[in-house]
Parts: structure tokens; C-alpha cells; sequence
């Protein structure tokens, strides 16, 4: 089973430009209540983000400019992709070890997340989050 789960927000526009609306309550996409969302942008070159896992979060990742290469590990399986588009988000599981690489200078990523902030939930250590899903 892969760990890449695309989630697909239609995109409305016109001639004036387009235009992605995500509506708690109304829209069916996401699949989880949203009670955070934050962006990170103006990333250094060579500078990665991520290393951690979560025990309960779900989150959903949308890069809003440029691009970026997410790493997902469930202590079994790896897989990269390539985060590039507005219109698709990346969801992000409980219990997924995540990296952010190779961020353009442009990037933008968006983060939909379905809990408030929490430091108890994350998993910051990759041989603790091994113990943790191989318990």
C-alpha cells in the first residue's frame, strides 16, 4: 500500500485567474476536521524541515509555489514525492515520519492539520518513532 495519498481541490476561476477554497464543515476533500493551518516559505537553500512523526496528527500538504520533495516513512516503507502543484494536497497520516527536502527558493507549502499544536504528539527521534510503530 503507498504512502502518497493525493487529495484533489478543484480549482475555480476565470479569466481573472484561478482560485482553490477549502470550507470547513462544507468541504468533502479533506478528510478531517481543520484546527490549524500554518505555511512555511522563505526556506534557505539546503535547509531540509520535517524529521518527526506524529501519534495522532493528520495533516494535509499543499505547496501554494514552487516545489518541494517530501519523504514519507512508515517504519517499513519509504517513498518521495514531489510537491508542485496548488491543486493537489499530500495527506499525511498518524504515525508517519515525514522530511522535507529541496525546497525552490519560491516554495510555499501549506499545511491543513487536524489538531491544535501539541508538543506530547510528536515522535523527534527516527529510532524512537521505530520503537513506537514496532510496539
Amino acid at each position: 500500500m503507498s504512502l502518497i495519498k493525493w487529495l484533489d481541490f478543484p480549482s475555480l476561476g476565470d479569466q481573472r485567474g484561478s482560485l482553490v477554497a477549502v470550507e470547513m464543515g462544507q468541504d468533502k476533500v479533506v478528510p478531517f476536521d481543520i484546527k490549524r493551518v500554518y505555511y512555511i516559505y522563505h526556506t534557505e537553500q539546503g535547509v531540509s524541515r520535517g524529521y518527526h512523526a506524529h501519534k495522532n496528527l493528520k495533516q494535509v500538504a499543499i505547496c501554494l509555489a514552487g516545489q518541494c520533495r517530501m519523504l514519507l516513512d512508515d517504519g517499513t516503507t519509504r517513498e518521495e514525492v514531489w510537491l508542485e502543484c496548488p491543486t493537489k494536497g499530500l495527506l499525511i497520516e498518524d504515525l508517519i515520519w515525514r522530511e522535507i527536502h529541496d525546497f525552490s527558493q519560491d516554495c510555499i507549502l501549506l499545511v491543513l492539520a487536524s489538531e491544535h499544536y501539541d508538543e506530547s504528539d510528536y515522535i523527534r527521534s527516527y529510532e524512537d518513532f521505530l520503537k513506537w510503530v514496532n510496539r
